[in-house]
């Protein structure tokens, strides 16, 4: 995901996490994001944590972890149980060894984020900006020789001053509609109905004509959403925008949802929230089924767990795959078979320094070209090692999902090769990427997404509780959906949801 979502969870065992992340494009490129393990966490045996609690809470990814720690707070008990080995969810730290690591899941985080800065600063974390010095690339290869390939500095590609005054009218006319839909309801928005009966596909070609501007705007989408425009829903889409302040928020790098990264990965921000938690965490204990009555049992291979209340932070699509008593309410059940995940595939190439700086360029590249479209640099902070990060996103992901990790590694330093040289592909000491989609617990990146007709037909299902059982998860957030710091906001939310009743 860039802000992977970075970063992030079938069988019909669930026990999710969040994280999550984004991406960057038009002037600073497109993209997503990405988090380790209770790393040196000793983790309590599962009979350690009380199996009688007032708040029974699924998935240790940041909105089960902002939940636990609200109710901490509050001095409630609770236990979270989660599905994996490690808490994160779809943020993932990865060792590239030296000490330094790179984030496989959602890794980015920006200006008004406030929730996710907020706890940044209080578990003694920091951050440090993207690399952004130096020439973007921008390749096309429609254009004749030798103009395929460009390089330019700022927040403009150079494209055809055509395509750029559409692409600008377009991004301009989405903010204006997207202030007219209410986050938090944004089926009540005044064309809701119109909106949200047609894709963002059938929208954009009404709304732009050139082949270039349309190339920009679909790289656009697929680098926030990882998916197709035709996959998505235009008031879903306008939402999202909603969420996020404006759609430039959503795609750019400096002064958008791509300005930083945490230092030693943002994955540490659950690993820290965890060791505050950890005697009430339950690893490997994936929930198959939540019963209600007088109370709630979540029955897992770790036991039978009974709370008050129960808190759900799994994406819709893998919370529709635990087995309910009484069974789900027809909207919640089909709301869940209505919200897919996006296809994204993460990778990078390693090199003993980031050479490209040395070309004078940033590492950024937007094309049209792929199976990587959109790059980054993604080297740690003193910049060595040299890290080129490339996503791979929608349909392009769903295919080369199918391919070997051999046959990726060739295509992505192909498209390494094309944008910054020769030395992208034999200077490359290491290789490394994470299809989502094949992650038993995520089943995708960077977030659950609405196709036509969901918001409006299932409303209030999204969030709304059963019961006893509340929803979170950054898919359900009202602020930066689909981010990290949505996925904070989620869990806080539920929290206070559960106090209230309590």
């Amino acid at each position: 995901m860039p802000g992977l979502t970075g970063e992030g969870h079938s069988t019909g065992e669930v026990g999710a996490g969040d994280g999550v992340t984004r991406r960057g494009l038009i002037g600073g490129a497109a993209a997503t994001g990405a988090g380790l393990a209770l790393a040196g966490v000793p983790t309590p045996p599962a009979a350690a944590a009380s199996r009688r609690v007032d708040a029974v809470i699924v998935g240790a990814g940041l909105a089960g972890l902002a939940a636990a720690d609200a109710l901490r707070r509050a001095g409630r008990s609770f236990v979270v149980l989660e599905a994996r080995n490690r808490v994160g969810g779809r943020t993932l730290n990865r060792s590239i060894g030296g000490g330094e690591i790179v984030e496989i899941g959602g890794q980015w985080v920006g200006p008004t984020q406030d929730r996710v800065l907020a706890l940044i600063d209080e578990l003694g974390l920091e951050t440090f900006k993207t690399h952004v010095d130096g020439e973007n690339v921008y390749y096309r290869s429609a254009n004749p020789e030798p103009l395929k390939r460009q390089t330019y500095t700022g927040t403009i590609p150079p494209a055809s001053p055509i395509a750029l005054a559409e692409v600008l009218a377009v991004l301009t006319l989405i903010d204006n509609m997207a202030a007219q839909v209410p986050p938090e309801a944004p089926w009540d928005a005044p064309n809701a109905a119109e909106w949200d009966s047609q894709t963002f596909e059938t929208w954009k070609l009404a709304n732009a004509q050139s082949d270039e501007a349309r190339d920009l705007i679909d790289l656009a989408i697929e680098a926030v959403f990882a998916a197709q425009p035709a996959d998505l829903s235009l008031l879903h889409v306008l939402f999202y925008t909603a969420a996020a302040g404006s759609f430039s928020r959503l795609i750019d790098t400096a002064g958008g949802a791509q300005e930083s990264r945490v230092v030693g990965g943002s994955q540490r921000i659950s690993t820290r929230l965890g060791r505050r938690l950890r005697r009430h965490l339950v690893l490997r204990a994936p929930v198959r089924a939540i019963e209600q009555g007088g109370g709630v049992r979540v029955h897992t291979p770790k036991g039978t767990f009974e709370g008050k209340r129960a808190i759900m932070t799994t994406p819709p699509t893998l919370a529709g795959r635990v087995r309910y008593r009484p069974k789900l309410p027809a909207g919640r059940d089909q709301l869940t078979q209505r919200v897919p995940m996006g296809s994204v595939i993460k990778c990078m190439a390693i090199y003993e320094e980031p050479f490209w700086r040395g070309d004078g360029l940033s590492g950024m590249a937007t094309s049209d070209t792929g199976p990587v479209k959109v790059t980054f640099d993604n080297s740690p902070p003193d910049g060595g090692p040299g890290v080129l990060l490339g996503f791979i996103e929608g349909q392009d992901a769903r295919e080369w999902t199918r391919r070997s990790k051999a046959e990726r590694r060739d295509g992505v330093l192909g498209s390494f090769e094309r944008y910054f040289g020769p030395e992208a592909r034999t200077g490359a000491i290491d290789y490394l990427d994470k299809s989502w989609a094949e992650d038993v617990w995520s089943r995708g990146c960077y977030v659950g997404f609405m196709p036509p007709g969901v918001l409006t037909g299932y409303r209030e299902a999204l969030r709304e509780p059963v019961g006893r059982l509340h929803w979170a998860g950054t898919e359900t957030a009202t602020v930066w959906n689909g981010y990290m710091d949505g996925a904070i906001e989620s869990g806080e939310r539920a929290a206070e949801e559960v106090l209230a009743e309590l």
